[in-house]
């Protein structure tokens, strides 16, 4: 099964903003024909580099690059389906939303997605997305089987988790934010199902001790698992959702006859863009506590075995365009840190103090990790991430957050780069240890320095 779509030629200055629309910078974006058109680009690139960039999901400045030359990677997007490997080969600008849209009616899903299906393949693969399975399955870089790479140097390479030549140099595209190299293509694993709905079990939980000891209690037992928390309420309640994919069987459980007919049937809906810009937003303490007792009442007190589309399952907010914009002009950032176990009392802290500086997050979710993978600057650790939601216009959300990088620090976790904007580069050489072997692998790929971004810029990477 193939699929690709016409290529667009494009070269312009444009103003570039991550997700969170917080620090935007200037650049001169530059649509490629092809990966040789990425390395002619590499080889004659001016002092202030080159950046890779796929459809701005990053919440902060990690796809953005002041003065540089950005590749808009979006129009390379083909890709080809082997079913009998169960295997995609795909070009780095080709999305999730792309691929779900072939491999589900074909019988197969993405091993790995984010709470929004608008990823590329070479953005899931630099930020080594995790989402709702880790526990289980783990991030995306545990399921690329090889990619293709453009070196510093312009040069094209291979790159496999299994050959020891060049390993090193793939666990540090993994998580390394686009700057060892611009991915063009990889070929990762997929997972077989069996129809497109969702059977998931869904529980209102009265605190978050609760929310808490279920999660921990349910680590074997669910593939998906992951909590809604109501961060006004000082209790934490939050509504536990936790399934698979729902089989044959199951579906002919129900009376849902054209599901039954058609089990593989995958269909996306969009509702509304939401509003433009108003000053100051439309999230504060009241409107925050208004939705979240909505959404806490909306969920069921107990129910299994319920079907959801998939979708709804991963990506509720995708259904409605542009939805940052409820934050304002002066847009919104995400705190999302991971901490091990023995650190679980930061998720309680953490809301506490967001309360206490008036910092309301609609969308609070926590999720549990599983092992790590080899990736120098991967993310997942074993234990908790909690990531919050939070308008970025309050003068004291930067002491309250900087209060808290001190205590994951100390408690052995780390903040997730795909989605930071605000943290030192202290921070994270103190946070991620094995930040000088991924440095060195970097030159070794990247001995010009052509690879550059806000973010590393703002980190000192």
């Amino acid at each position: 099964m193939t699929t690709s779509s016409p290529l667009a030629v494009d070269e312009r200055d444009v103003l570039l903003s991550g997700w969170g629309r917080t620090a935007p910078s200037g650049a001169r974006l530059l649509s490629p024909h092809s990966a040789e058109d990425i390395a002619e680009s590499i080889r004659t690139a001016g002092p202030r580099g080159v950046l890779a960039r796929g459809l701005g999901r990053s919440y902060g400045d990690a796809a953005q690059s002041g003065g540089a030359t950005v590749f808009d990677m979006v129009h390379l997007r083909s890709f080809d389906v082997d079913l009998g490997a169960g295997t995609v080969t795909a070009d780095a600008g080709a999305s999730v939303d792309d691929l779900l849209r072939s491999i589900v009616p074909a019988g197969f899903f993405v091993p790995v997605t984010a709470g929004t299906r608008f990823v590329t393949v070479g953005g899931a693969i630099a930020a080594d997305i995790h989402g709702k399975n880790h526990h289980v399955e783990g991030s995306f870089g545990a399921h690329v089987i090889s990619m293709r790479v453009v070196d510093g140097r312009g040069e094209l390479l291979d790159l496999r988790p299994d050959d020891p030549a060049t390993e090193q140099m793939f666990w540090s595209t993994v998580g390394g934010m686009g700057l060892t190299g611009v991915i063009v293509e990889a070929t990762f694993r997929l997972l077989p199902i069996e129809t497109a709905q969702m059977s998931v079990d869904t529980i209102r939980c009265a605190d978050l001790d609760e929310v808490m000891t279920r999660m921990i209690e349910g680590d074997d037992d669910y593939r998906y698992s992951v909590a809604w928390i109501d961060s006004v309420a000082t209790s934490g309640r939050g509504v536990l959702t936790r399934g698979d994919h729902a089989t044959i069987d199951q579906l002919q459980l129900t009376k849902k006859t054209a599901k039954q007919a058609l089990p593989l049937t995958y269909e996306t809906t969009s509702l509304p863009s939401a509003p433009p810009f108003v000053p100051g937003g439309l999230l504060n303490t009241a409107t925050v506590r208004a939705f979240n007792e909505a959404w806490f009442r909306k969920a069921p007190k107990n129910k299994e075995a319920e079907l959801h589309s998939i979708p709804a399952f991963f990506h509720p907010l995708d259904g409605v365009k542009d939805w940052n914009r409820i934050y304002g002009p002066q847009g919104f950032l995400q705190y999302q840190f991971v901490v091990p176990d023995s650190a679980g009392w930061l998720v309680e802290r953490t809301l506490s103090r967001l309360r206490d500086v008036g910092a309301p997050s609609f969308l609070t979710v926590l999720k549990r990790f599983g092992p790590a993978n080899p990736g120098p600057l991967s993310f997942p650790l074993p234990g908790w991430t909690l990531a919050a939601d939070v308008p970025a216009g309050n003068e004291n959300l930067g002491p309250v957050l900087d209060e808290l990088d001190e205590l994951v620090a100390a408690e052995g976790g780390r903040l997730y780069l795909a989605k930071d904007s605000r943290q030192s580069p202290a921070m994270l050489a103190q946070t991620y240890p094995r930040l000088a072997q991924w440095q060195g692998v970097r030159d070794r790929m990247d001995p010009r320095g052509v690879f550059t971004s806000d973010l590393g810029r703002r980190l000192s990477l």
